[in-house]
């Protein structure tokens, strides 16, 4: 991710969240009680059936970060009904000779030996909290993590601008919003005091479906793959595995398409970015995708 370190002066804590509901049925006084006796006819509910996801993953880095693998860091777990996350290292860091790779990777190790631990309690946020706190390399990163109970309930937190989106039907039926502090400058978790913490994620709850299809990535992937490129190229695969490599591929292509009109080079344009003086005296506008490192995946909701 090839965006500036954020500054701020955000104190960095991680106590974690303990909360103990309790609740107390005070009887009536003695007097004589009669029981109500229900005489409706019987109903058979059906039980809804466990769900659980089929992940298929890809990453293509940033092409002059091959050799090292890129900055990008991501886990699967089968833990309860499954848990994806995806990290995206921020660059910046490469300008104090600190390799931006590190931090992330270290961040979703954490993250993935926590899925189980009874303090988590299949809290996403928390999840975060406690991988952030136990991280002690030197870097940022923007996160999200994404824990799916076996009833079916996708619980998401998230920190920046990796996104997800569920795919019901052949539409986006739920997608994440970034957050950012201005153009290009999400928000991110830091080793410095100056970053966000587990507090400031957006928390968000999904019932899913079997047949649903789930769609995590960094912003390499969501900067240049528009959401109904997503639907249409998610119809001709029943492989995750194959979907995730397409889709990844398709965004690494229009991230070198310097013609392509990408998410990217929109919300530039929005932001006030302009073309090159050249581009503009021939009537050209700002255009093309941006290269970053691509992290890919794709769940597909099944039943156990």
């Amino acid at each position: 991710m090839a965006v500036p370190i954020f500054r701020a002066s955000v104190p960095k804590s991680h106590p974690l969240i303990n909360s103990l509901f309790s609740t107390s049925f005070t009887d009536e006084p003695s007097k004589k009680r009669r029981m109500l006796v229900s005489c409706a006819p019987s109903e058979t509910k059906p039980v809804r059936e466990e769900l659980t996801f089929c992940v298929g993953t890809h990453l293509i880095p940033h092409p002059s970060k091959v050799e090292k693998g890129g900055e990008d860091a991501f886990f699967v777990s089968s833990y309860n009904g499954g848990v994806i996350a995806v990290a995206d290292g921020v660059s910046g860091w490469a300008e104090r000779n600190v390799d931006p790779s590190l931090f992330p990777k270290e961040l979703m190790a954490y993250a993935s030996s926590f899925v189980d631990d009874v303090e988590v309690n299949d809290n996403p946020q928390v999840l975060i909290g406690k991988a952030h706190a136990a991280t002690s390399s030197i870097g940022s990163a923007t996160v999200i993590v994404a824990m799916l109970e076996r009833n079916g309930v996708l619980k998401i937190a998230n920190v920046g601008d990796c996104g997800l989106r569920v795919i019901r039907e052949g539409k986006v039926y739920f997608s994440t919003s970034p957050q950012e502090h201005y153009f290009n400058c999400p928000f991110q978790l830091s080793s410095q005091a100056f970053g966000q913490t587990y507090r400031d994620a957006v928390l968000s709850t999904v019932e899913l479906m079997e047949g649903d299809t789930i769609v995590m990535g960094s912003d390499g992937l969501f900067d240049n793959v528009f959401d109904h490129e997503i639907v249409s190229t998610l119809t001709g695969y029943r492989d995750v595995a194959e979907a995730a490599k397409t889709l990844a591929n398709l965004a690494s292509n229009h991230s070198l398409d310097s013609n392509f009109d990408s998410p990217y080079i929109i919300e530039a344009r929005a932001s006030g970015f302009q073309a090159p003086f050249w581009k503009k005296i021939l009537g050209m506008k700002l255009t093309g995708g941006k290269p970053d490192d691509i992290t890919v995946v794709v769940g597909k909701v099944t039943s156990l």
